[in-house]
């Protein structure tokens, strides 16, 4: 059976600026991302992945050529609706951007507070099931400060994961961990994608998970290159 991609780009284009300052950054992007798998970008710095990953997760308006998320199109798209599509999106970054006054739970159960019309009980259920799949599950009421780099990163994607989204996008998840805690992280993540049905687009310079990808792809001076 035909399933529709969770990612459909063609003819992208992208600019920075105005008028005279205006400098393109994006060229021609085309690119399909299916359900289930799991995409690695790389490139070097400056090449424009970020700004693709922005784009792909309306974090950034379209300019230029169609991007479709999960069959809509997002150039032209009004905030409400766009804002109603992020809910199928999970975010992980670099730096894992948890709330410092709040613990590895709260973290967690904020993403689903953030869909609306989940009760208390169930969100605060799901929280703390997603922690215990991770590794988490004796670290509930840890506050950020007393965790590790990748206990941190592991709430991180518990957070993204949590609402069981339809793609997750993550920028350099491995960045700030040692090899082990990378890989064990990202194997997390394949396992959870696997799981859960999603799709995955992970910008990455490791050179050591690159074969946990379904496909590679590589970005320089803002296009994709064979």
């Amino acid at each position: 059976m035909f399933q529709e991609p969770t990612i459909q780009i063609r003819s992208l284009n992208q600019f920075l600026g105005q008028n005279q300052l205006r400098k393109q950054i994006l060229f021609n992007i085309n690119l399909d991302i299916n359900p289930k798998e799991i995409v690695i970008l790389t490139g070097p710095s400056g090449a424009g992945k970020t700004t693709l990953l922005t784009l792909i997760g309306g974090l950034r308006s379209v300019q230029e050529g169609s991007l479709k998320l999960l069959g809509q199109e997002l150039q032209g798209i009004s905030n409400r609706f766009l804002v109603r599509l992020r809910r199928n999106v999970g975010y992980i970054f670099q730096s894992h951007n948890l709330l410092p006054f709040l613990n590895a739970r709260q973290n967690v159960q904020m993403a689903l507070e953030a869909m609306g019309n989940i009760p208390d009980a169930d969100a605060k259920s799901k929280s703390e099931a997603i922690l215990y799949s991770v590794g988490l599950g004796q670290h509930l009421n840890y506050y950020p400060n007393q965790l590790s780099g990748g206990q941190k990163q592991r709430v991180a994607i518990a957070r993204a994961i949590v609402s069981h989204p339809k793609l997750i996008l993550a920028d350099e998840p491995t960045a700030s961990l040692d090899s082990k805690t990378g890989r064990d992280v990202v194997e997390m993540m394949y396992r959870l994608a696997k799981e859960y049905g999603c799709s995955i687009l992970m910008v990455t310079h490791d050179n050591r998970i690159l074969d946990i990808a379904d496909h590679q792809i590589r970005m320089e001076d803002g296009q994709l290159v064979p």
